[in-house]
């Protein structure tokens, strides 16, 4: 049996350390075959998203190469594609590891089952979270519906230690035939927007941990305070990569351990937040409906607007609200695919009390728009700040975008940094936008800075009269 191949399914764990999968497959002493498939959940991406993947995918066909593997590209439903790949190889086990979002289980059960049938081995591991999903309870046995006894539950756990990079796959005989990583077009739908953004992303498990190494070094000490700070850099970024698996949770967990004994002052909000996107995944998995419906149903009824054709939404996908911390926000993430988690709050709140806008509405653009995206974090932030999720920020609490500016902006520098009408000495992110954005918006920076789409005490007052109804 150790020279009938193994297939490894790749997805969103694109990396050799901390693996549990690939080690163990590894160790199996069999050839490895390692795979990864444009299936049905990969043509659901978005735009920024999948040209962020596919750039993930190439980077790490180069890291197996290193290793002298190789990485076999398909395309196709994920079953057919294994099936086909199982003939041509003689394989008999594929594995993979575990998915938590709705979609990706619906995918992963069906492929299970499949495989099952035709007398093959199907087998996942544990994916990307610190915490498998049913392992995380209340002491009445439920999951836990509120983020702070969670945090409570789990800080004190322990966790193995970080496994060693994999170093050597055993290659198979005869290698199957690949597609071309370019013939997929992944970055098709990001037009020129592209070329503005690639000189933003931080791609690769190599990259992911100097990202890493960098942020405990000089910033985790700061970061209770700095991550809030709009202009500066004081926060991870390992959004990006955890999001395609480029590092795993674990080794971002452990270093955040060491910076605390050591006396970084802002290490435990750093694990605090790896815990808050282990909450979204908790919830993904055990309340599937949070991802694409109101988490608490006593909102179904609430007046929100979803005609993305109205004049106030189309002004906040481009940044023209006249809101200026909105805007920046908005065009941050059009030039670098990234948004600061402070202004994907005050974004948010804007679009769904301000604008009255469903929530829905918002997590699609920034589905559409965010190289982090994340299929739980996204959906359990926008309604968390919409007031219909769980553990939520109450709807009677309105985020003033004028009064968040006074305190995470003071000195206007992120403003001037994406505002480039208002700002004569802009830098050069304002001046980009314009060149990332489609031409059809007809947009310039030399263009007159618009006023208020709505007024802030006008939309705030609307809000909280359609909250007292409701």
């Amino acid at each position: 049996m150790t020279d009938t191949p193994l297939i490894f399914w790749f997805r969103r764990d694109l990396r050799l350390g901390d693996h549990p999968g690939l080690t163990e497959a590894a160790k199996s002493g069999r050839p490895i075959i390692p795979v990864f498939i444009h299936d049905e959940v990969v043509e659901t991406h978005g735009a920024a998203p999948k040209w962020r993947l596919g750039l993930g995918v190439a980077a790490f066909a180069k890291t197996l190469e290193g290793i002298g593997s190789k990485l076999i590209l398909r395309r196709g439903p994920a079953l057919e594609v294994l099936r086909a790949l199982v003939k041509e190889t003689g394989a008999n086990s594929v594995c993979w590891s575990r998915a938590y979002d709705p979609d990706a289980i619906a995918r992963d059960k069906a492929v299970k089952a499949g495989l099952k049938e035709d007398g093959l081995t199907a087998e996942s591991f544990k994916g990307h979270v610190l915490f498998e999903p049913w392992t995380v309870e209340t002491k009445t046995g439920a999951f836990y519906k509120v983020f702070t006894p969670m945090w409570k539950s789990v800080r004190g756990r322990e966790l193995a230690p970080d496994l060693p990079a994999v170093t050597e796959l055993k290659a198979p005989a005869n290698w199957p035939d690949t597609d071309a990583l370019d013939d997929w077009q992944m970055g098709g739908a990001m037009a020129r927007g592209a070329a503005i953004v690639e000189k933003y992303v931080t791609v690769g498990e190599e990259a992911a941990s100097h990202r890493l190494q960098a942020f405990v070094t000089h910033h985790i000490d700061d970061y209770e305070t700095a991550r809030d700070v709009l202009a500066m850099d004081g926060t991870s970024r390992l959004s990006e990569n955890l999001t395609y698996g480029e590092i795993s949770p674990r080794r971002c967990w452990h270093a955040g351990w060491r910076a605390l004994d050591a006396g970084k002052k802002g290490a435990e909000t750093f694990l605090k937040e790896l815990v808050w996107r282990e909450f979204a995944y908790h919830l993904a998995y055990h309340t599937p409906r949070i991802v694409d419906q109101n988490w608490r149903e006593e909102w179904d009824a609430f007046p929100w607007k979803d005609d993305e054709r109205a004049a106030e939404i189309k002004a906040w996908k481009q940044g023209r609200t006249g809101i200026q911390l909105v805007d920046a926000a908005m065009r941050q993430m059009y030039v670098t695919g990234y948004m600061h988690n402070r202004g994907r709050m005050i974004v948010a709140s804007y679009l769904t009390k301000h604008l009255m806008t469903h929530w829905k509405v918002g997590q699609a653009w920034f589905d559409d728009c965010l190289i982090d995206w994340d299929p739980a974090s996204n959906a359990m932030g926008w309604q968390w700040s919409a007031g219909s999720g769980p553990d939520a920020t109450p709807y009677f609490r309105v985020f003033n975008p004028d009064t968040q500016a006074e305190k995470f902006d003071k000195d206007r520098a992120y403003r001037a940094r994406y505002l480039g009408e208002l700002f004569k000495n802009h830098e050069a992110p304002a001046a980009e936008y314009f060149e990332a954005i489609p031409k059809s918006w007809n947009m310039s920076i030399r263009d007159r800075y618009p006023s208020p789409v709505v007024e802030l005490a006008e939309g705030r007052d609307r809000a909280l009269a359609a909250y007292k109804d409701r």
